[in-house]
């Protein structure tokens, strides 16, 4: 799973226009409590039909790789390509008030679970609330969201007074990160 293959994927790569580009530092998670926290793969928008059935948002490329989630909450017995997202039938969903009442909920898998990384990528949970520095030393503030709108990732940083930027997560725009901090070239800081 080296490439992107989903719009809204939990893993991107350090890449801008043209072919992969591995970024300089490490791609190690953003902190060591980072591997302990579940990862969120997909997450209930609603319930489908009458038998329990719900629609997924997904955020993985393969959601069938995985049978349990949730530590063990939930087991996936089918998925299936829906008009309105992906139907799942979980075995502990029966019927149509359950699976209501599932809406919004998250669903996880351990990160050991996870394929391993090749150089350059990175999961997106391992971005997230990073804090942020620029490459003259100015403290930027975190990652707050990381989206893709079909030419790589983007990455949204909250500054400490609450104003937002974006900039794309290239080697360009980011010439080095780690598990400590994401570094921003100046002349992308807005």
């Amino acid at each position: 799973m080296p490439k992107q293959k989903t719009p809204s994927p939990q893993r991107g790569e350090g890449r801008g226009e043209g072919p992969p580009q591995a970024l300089p530092l490490e791609t190690a998670p953003a902190s060591p409590r980072a591997n302990e926290k579940p990862i969120v793969v997909a997450a209930i928008i609603g319930a489908h039909g009458v038998a329990g059935e719900v629609r997924l948002k997904v955020f993985a490329d393969d959601l069938k790789t995985y049978k349990r989630f949730n530590d063990g909450a939930l087991t996936l017995k089918s998925l299936r390509h829906g008009s309105n997202g992906e139907i799942a039938r979980f075995a502990e969903i029966a019927d149509r008030n359950t699976a209501e009442a599932m809406r919004g909920t998250q669903i996880t898998v351990p990160r050991a679970d996870l394929p391993p990384l090749e150089e350059g990528e990175y999961y997106h949970a391992d971005l997230l609330g990073l804090a942020t520095v620029s490459t003259e030393g100015e403290a930027l503030g975190h990652i707050v969201a990381i989206d893709n709108y079909g030419a790589g990732d983007v990455i949204e940083i909250e500054r400490p007074d609450g104003k937002r930027f974006m900039i794309p997560m290239n080697p360009d725009a980011v010439p080095e990160w780690n598990a400590e901090r994401l570094v921003v070239d100046a002349a992308f800081v807005v």
